[in-house]
């Protein structure tokens, strides 16, 4: 079938990165974005941090530039719910009418899983997921004021240290044991853990939430230690629900997100689905795998737009992340399951260090603060057998290691 229109539910990274690809790749047909929230495609990830702080504002966000938008014909509808996709005639159907397409790449994301709160004031019980939830939050970050973090994750970490950064008074409350165990396991966790004990954060630990209670005078908190928290107001970075309702009601497969195949191809032709809402089968991994990182979004929205002009593009690389919390560069990459041993490199006391991730002697994964060129150099080094004593050595160059290792 010669595809003509691309319509993407969803208006945010995915939208824009096959958008972009698509054109880049030579495709002339009709490029229709439908996004449920009032903005154009903006950028997610400086909203905890820059946005958050004041040093951008809402139009640097901009994913499009109007230039770019002008020379590539671009349909972008904002306020625009779907609710379901015809199979049969390929119409996208939302609220007040419908777009016919013969390519639908769903872009859906997730919603904040929320936590129940008691009282008249539910407004200063905040989540962090769009523009317009930063903009309500921007204005409780004053100095002096109290604030409660939820959740020990990157975004409510990031959150912490942008509000610590504006002369806030920050408690964080994870219950887990350890900070960011089940990403980057409990030890190197730990230092991520003591970067915001050093600047000021109240890290409660192995804390979970009994109730929430709102006033006129602010937050209180009930922990499950017995302890009573009060602040100016709160934020719940507790991790996002796939939103998968439009793809339910179209009839697609769905199991902890869109299942989809390595190509993001859903289980009906013609619908594809890339990003925080896709549970994608990784060929390297063995398994379906469902990721909630921007590299993630951006790598497969080129696939699956590359899936739809006919070639047969494939990205399957470890996972990679980062962070900025206060001053400090955080990397990631790889993943900590299996890992036997690790190998340090740098100095752990200055903040200027990485991690290296072994299973036996095969480089499984690596963590990095201030130093990325050694996560850069990592990443392909990731699966190859590596020696130890050369990894800690800084007089190795890392990126000649790769040049002498063959993969595992």
């Amino acid at each position: 079938m010669t595809v003509r229109t691309v319509v993407t539910v969803g208006a945010g990274q995915v939208a824009a990165g096959a958008a972009r690809t698509l054109r880049r790749r030579g495709f002339d047909g009709r490029i229709v974005l439908l996004g449920d929230e009032p903005h154009a495609p903006y950028q997610r990830p400086p909203l905890s941090k820059e946005f958050l702080a004041g040093r951008e504002a809402a139009e640097s966000l901009s994913l499009f530039t109007p230039r770019w938008l002008d020379a590539n014909d671009i349909d972008i509808r904002t306020g625009v719910t779907v609710r379901r996709i015809d199979t049969t005639t390929g119409a996208v159907e939302f609220d007040g009418g419908s777009v016919a397409a013969d390519a639908v790449i769903l872009a859906t994301g997730g919603r904040p899983r929320t936590i129940e709160s008691t009282g008249p004031r539910p407004d200063l019980v905040h989540y962090l997921r769009t523009l317009d939830d930063a903009l309500a939050l921007a204005p409780r970050l004053v100095p002096g004021s109290r604030l409660i973090v939820v959740g020990g994750g990157f975004i409510g970490l990031e959150i912490a240290a942008t509000a610590r950064a504006l002369g806030v008074e920050v408690t964080v409350v994870e219950q887990s044991a350890n900070l960011l165990g089940s990403v980057l396991g409990r030890q190197v966790g730990s230092y991520c853990a003591e970067l915001h004990r050093r600047n000021g954060i109240d890290l409660r630990t192995g804390t979970g939430v009994v109730t929430v209670t709102t006033s006129d005078r602010g937050v209180r908190i009930v922990t499950t230690t017995g302890d009573t928290i009060e602040a100016d107001a709160a934020v719940v970075g507790i991790g996002i629900v796939p939103d998968t309702e439009a793809a339910a009601a179209s009839g697609l497969s769905v199991d902890n997100g869109i299942v989809v195949d390595e190509h993001g191809r859903t289980s009906i032709p013609n619908i594809y689905a890339a990003g925080d809402v896709a549970n994608r089968f990784s060929p390297r991994a063995g398994r379906h795998i469902r990721v909630e990182h921007f590299d993630n979004a951006n790598r497969q929205s080129a696939v699956v737009a590359d899936t739809i002009v006919g070639r047969t593009a494939l990205s399957d690389d470890p996972h990679w992340f980062w962070s900025d919390q206060y001053d400090t560069n955080i990397q990631f990459a790889g993943t900590p399951a299996g890992t036997t041993d690790f190998v340090f490199r740098g100095d752990v006391e200055t903040g200027e260090f990485s991690v290296f991730y072994l299973a036996g002697d095969t480089l499984t994964a690596a963590f990095a603060m201030d130093r990325g060129e050694d996560i850069m150099a990592a990443r392909e080094l990731l699966g190859r057998q590596v020696d130890p004593t050369r990894l800690a050595d800084e007089d190795t160059d890392l990126w000649e290691m790769y040049e002498e290792v063959e993969p595992a």
